[in-house]
This record gives structure tokens, sequence and C-alpha cells, in this order.
């Protein structure tokens, strides 16, 4: 049976790269080329900016360049990467006016759990008991195993690092490759409906249409394993939702070199409310590379020793979940 990237070699080789497409006679804009949604505005509204959906121009750049400066100040007793360089671009990052990605509910938070929400939280803290954080290589992320960020959404949310993709469209698909985890969406535009609940995916099963001149994406079909990992620095790593979360993405060409991107999230087995947001697109000159994380993931081999060689002094290891040295203080 083929696979996704059988299928994304075929749409090349079918002639993917065109200049707009044309569905039942209307052409559409061209979406096609390399994308950024690279970001520091915080998927939920800092209690700091209570109360104000946007920035003044003066405020933004003021919360870039703090960001920025904390980028640039890691501490040399911080055995790690150098941020600064693994964390930078060919770009330059770019101030943005709201104070968070969500913007409904008006208070840029996510919306209360509902009763189902709470007790599936309730049923994950209980599998997480007497699991220790470095028990073993499947108690650790996703990201560090080298299998998925969850950036890729839907919906879209800015990792800390390499955000960047490409968008490429015919007439009945438009594809999306991220540089990070190299995951490939392939959307089908005005093609058959989603198969039932029972086919599920870990980033759900999307299908597309046009409105105007917005393609309008929607997607089902998740897993009650999928999770929400934007940046940790500005995001939240907890985030689950269940098989009957529904994502509504908007794409809308706004200019030669920006899309306005804008989703809507709604679950009731989880949240009392759906929640939106917006992470504004903006072009960038290609190309983008393999991203190797398997080749040399040293990470993993190296985080389960230490904790061996802690157990065997004496040490507990019995944190709840991995340590994130990105968290937000």
């Amino acid at each position: 049976m083929p696979g996704r990237h059988d299928t994304f070699r075929a749409l090349l080789a079918a002639g993917l790269v065109i200049a707009g497409t044309a569905v039942g006679g209307q052409r559409h804009p061209d979406l096609q080329g390399y994308w950024t949604n690279d970001s520091y505005v915080p998927l939920e509204r800092p209690e700091e900016a209570r109360g104000k959906e946007f920035f003044t121009p003066a405020e933004a750049q003021a919360f870039l360049k703090s960001r920025v400066d904390r980028l640039n100040a890691q501490a040399r007793t911080d055995i790690h990467y150098d941020d600064a360089l693994w964390q930078a671009e060919n770009y330059v990052k770019q101030a943005q006016m709201r104070t968070s990605i969500i913007y409904d509910p008006p208070d840029g938070r996510l919306p209360p759990l509902s009763d189902a929400g709470r007790r599936l939280e309730a049923v994950r803290a209980q599998a997480r008991t007497g699991v220790g954080a470095a028990d073993n290589v499947q108690a650790r992320t996703l990201a560090e195993r080298c299998i998925a960020w969850g950036n890729v959404g839907p919906p879209m949310l800015p990792p800390a690092y390499n955000a960047n993709f490409q968008i490429m469209q015919t007439p009945d698909h438009v594809v999306i490759r991220h540089e990070m985890m190299h995951d490939v969406r392939l959307i089908p535009i005005g093609g058959p409906a989603a198969p039932g609940r029972a086919v599920q995916q870990q980033a759900g099963i999307s299908r597309g249409r046009w409105e105007g001149d917005t393609l309008v994406v929607e997607t089902t079909n998740f897993t009650s394993k999928t999770n929400f990992r934007g940046s940790p620095q500005s995001s939240r790593q907890d985030i689950f939702s269940s098989e009957t979360m529904r994502v509504v993405e908007r794409f809308r060409l706004t200019g030669p070199d920006t899309i306005d991107y804008r989703f809507t999230v709604e679950d009731p087995s989880v949240w009392t409310r759906s929640w939106s947001g917006e992470a504004p697109l903006r072009r960038f000159e290609g190309p983008i590379y393999e991203y190797g994380c398997h080749e040399g993931n040293y990470g993993v081999a190296n985080i389960l020793r230490a904790a061996r060689m802690a157990e065997a002094n004496g040490q507990a290891v019995d944190s709840p979940v991995p340590f994130n040295r990105f968290a937000p203080k």
C-alpha cells in the first residue's frame, strides 16, 4: 500500500508546481512557496497582558527584543546547544501585534475543560502513576524520540526553531511539506468526505475546499494521543484532544509575501467551547533542508544513561513528566 511519501512523489511527477489553480473553471490564489510562522507570540495571553489583545508598535518591538535578548543570554554553565545558533534562521525575526495566538475566547486563554475533559485528564494522570520520566524510551516525548513535534498540527503552531514549510498545489491537492519533522500533509481539494471515525491518524485526516479566495481545510479523525506542541518557549506541552476533535483552518493570501492563517478547534469531549487563533505566515527564500533528527540523536540514550547512573548513586528519578528547560518561567 503506497505511503504518504509515495503519493507526494507521484504528485511531483504529475507536475505539481504550477502558477495558481483552477477548480470548476475558477482560478484561485497561488499559495505556493516557502513560508514561516516563526514567532515569539505565546499560545495563551500572559497575565501581564490581561485584557490587552494587541501591543502598540513600541510594545511589540520591546517584546521581541526581550525574547531575542533572552535567547542570546544563555549561561555558559547551561551545557546544551548554543541556542543563539541552532534557533537562528537566515531571516530576521519580526515583531507581531497580537499578545497571544488565541483570540477567541476574548481573554486569549484556552477554555475550561468540560466534564468529559476532566475525566480524560484523570485517566491520563492515572496512567502516568508509577512511571518515571526516564524509565524507558517510551516515557520520553515524541519529539525527543524524533517521531513528531506536533507543530505540524493541525492547527499549525510555531515551534521553537525550523518553523519553515513549503506549500505546493494543484487543482485537486494542496501539499504542505514541513521542515520539522519533515512531515508532509496531503490535502485533497473537493474530494470525497473523510472516512468513518474508526480510521484515525495522529494529525487527523484533512479535506480542503475553496471559499472565494480562502482555502478552507477541515480536519477530523484524530486520535486521543494527539497533542499540540508549539514552541515550548511560548506554548504548552500538556494539551491533548480526543477522537471527536475538529479543526478548521483558513489560508488567505493577503499580499505577495503574507498569508493570514486562522484556525478554530472544537472538541466537546475536552473543552467547554471552541477556541480560535491566528498565526501569520510570511514568505522567505528557500529551500528547506532535511531535518536529520534520528542521525546523531544522542539525547535519548544519554537521558536514559544519566537516569540509570543517578539511580545507581541512590538518587530518585521520579519527575512525572520530562524536564522542559524551555518552559515559560
